[in-house]
């Protein structure tokens, strides 16, 4: 066990400046009567450190603020919300309220949204991946709350991790579609730049077709995430304009395998018969539909209470655990009519 380290102070920015706190103090108002070349070095120091201002603790005789900050990349994500689901029913043994801010798939964004959210001082942040700016690194790392990055399996962990390889996850899928006798396969995605798990997902089509010695040129950018059912739709007209031979194609999500089922449905493309599709998430309009859609399932809301155990474990040893520790979750390949019949 390592205890939690401290957050940096005006104190801290005041040696690193080398000015005085009162001047450190001054700088951070909205009238400063600081020099601008002074304020440019405690702001940059500030940054250096990962400061963020405790916008709390006049108000406050307690530390203790009674929320949890959360940022999702989506509010109308039915996958996120089942997490948000998991970690607010995790968390409300101990009273604790969830504090949640949206990202928008940005990771600029979610900066800005990390630094309001830290001014509040949770009593811990939970984030939606882990790829991030630098900034947003070292605030997170400075914070001295824990800090649970989900969905993900970063290489290199700020705190504690609840996720899962998005790669390996698509790499089942492609198995799958090989094992069903289908080799000429293609991939409808988002914008990789700003859908990081979206991206690892391609990464692992495209590995594990290279692995089966197949060809992965077969892929379509359908939008900026998050890819709709009507892009999912579009990306497959597009994909058998250029590849009308294609045999199977895998979707970034359910709702872009959906849409690509419905434009099958219009031309009259017999699924799976002539086309098999996959997609991902576990979405209940996947289920539903006909034929159903093979996918996998990443356990949304057990990502979200697994998060909720780590916050609880964290508060209640009022330290964490030395060495960024992993909680692995294991996504279930669920194989339906649209991809065997």
């Amino acid at each position: 066990m390592s205890g939690r380290k401290k957050a940096p102070t005006m104190a801290d920015i005041a040696r690193e400046a080398g000015v005085s706190p009162m001047t450190v103090s001054r700088a951070f108002k909205a009238e400063s009567y600081v020099n601008a070349e002074t304020r440019e070095a405690i702001l940059s120091a500030a940054d250096r450190l990962g400061y963020v201002m405790d916008k709390t603790a006049a108000g406050l005789s307690s530390k203790k603020t009674g929320f949890v900050a959360v940022t999702i990349p989506s509010i109308n994500n039915a996958n996120f919300a089942d997490t948000v689901r998991g970690l607010t029913d995790g968390l409300r043994e101990r009273g604790l309220q969830v504090l949640l801010g949206y990202t928008n798939y940005d990771v600029v964004e979610e900066e800005r949204l990390v630094r309001q959210l830290l001014m509040r001082r949770p009593e811990a942040i939970i984030v939606t991946g882990g790829v991030h700016t630098p900034a947003t690194r070292r605030i997170l790392e400075a914070s001295a709350v824990p800090v649970i990055e989900t969905w993900d399996l970063p290489k290199d962990p700020i705190g504690t991790v609840v996720g899962f390889s998005n790669a390996e996850a698509s790499a089942q899928l492609v198995r799958h579609l090989v094992e069903t006798g289908r080799n000429k396969i293609a991939f409808i995605g988002g914008d990789a730049s700003r859908d990081t798990r979206g991206h690892d997902r391609r990464k692992g089509f495209l590995a594990e077709m290279e692995r089966q010695g197949l060809d992965p040129t077969r892929q379509v950018e359908a939008g900026q995430p998050p890819i709709s059912m009507r892009e999912g739709a579009r990306a497959l007209q597009r994909l058998l304009e250029q590849w009308p031979d294609t045999e199977a194609v895998m979707c970034v999500s359910d709702l872009a395998a959906f849409g690509a089922l419905t434009e099958c449905q219009r031309r009259g493309i017999a699924v799976p018969a002539d086309l098999a599709i996959a997609g991902f998430g576990a979405y209940e309009i996947g289920e539903i539909c006909v034929p159903p859609i093979t996918t996998v399932d990443p356990d949304c809301y057990e990502i979200g209470s697994l998060a909720a155990q780590v916050v609880l474990t964290s508060l209640s040893q009022d330290a964490l655990e030395a060495g960024s520790p992993v909680v692995r979750i294991s996504p279930k390949l669920i194989a339906r009519a649209s991809t065997q019949g």
